[in-house]
């Protein structure tokens, strides 16, 4: 089995271990936890504006895309959802407030680096043959990961989601998201 396709389809499932470590680890900080909820909330705002052009279309478990997504974010950068995830996990473990916090941040940002660069290779492999000439340029001009100030001037228009439309595309991650940060307050205020 090739191992783009393992983590691609199991990308909601792999973060689990690292989770119950976050959790493990986790120590009251007042202050990191609230600057790591502040990270969160920015993390999750850049998974959302990409939601909101993307669509439910980010939630397959088979590589592929109807159309080319180039418009709102996708023209600053190529994944913005993956950048998000990596600024909400990153935040996570800031919230934690482990005393080894700085060792936990940087295994995260590896982690889900890692991860996401193999899940990333198989897309946009994909994308070329599905979409060629039009990907190869989209893909020259727009960085993978971190973003271009201006926005890109081959963007399609695109009608984006209404943010309630997004909200509710977005519902399985932001129950995710307030459980496990249940568990991490319990764990933080209850268990030390």
């Amino acid at each position: 089995m090739d191992l783009r396709q393992f983590l691609f389809r199991n990308r909601s499932y792999t973060p689990i271990p690292l989770a119950l470590a976050i959790l493990f680890f986790a120590r009251h900080d007042e202050r990191l936890f609230l600057t790591g909820l502040a990270v969160i909330v920015l993390g999750e705002m850049i998974r959302m504006s990409g939601v909101r052009y993307a669509g439910g279309a980010t939630r397959t478990r088979k590589v592929g895309a109807k159309v080319l997504c180039t418009a709102g974010p996708f023209a600053h950068q190529r994944n913005p959802l993956y950048l998000g995830n990596i600024i909400i996990y990153a935040g996570v473990a800031v919230a934690s407030g482990a005393e080894n916090m700085g060792l936990l941040l940087l295994v995260t940002v590896v982690f889900f680096s890692l991860q996401y660069g193999f899940i990333i290779n198989i897309e946009e492999e994909t994308l070329r043959g599905l979409f060629g000439r039009q990907y190869e340029d989209y893909a020259k001009a727009v960085p993978r990961l971190f973003p271009r100030v201006t926005p890109w001037a081959g963007r399609t228009k695109t009608t984006p989601l209404t943010w309630k439309q997004t909200v509710r595309t977005e519902r399985r991650t932001l129950q995710t998201l307030a459980v496990f940060l249940v568990f991490l307050v319990a764990r933080i205020y209850l268990m030390n």
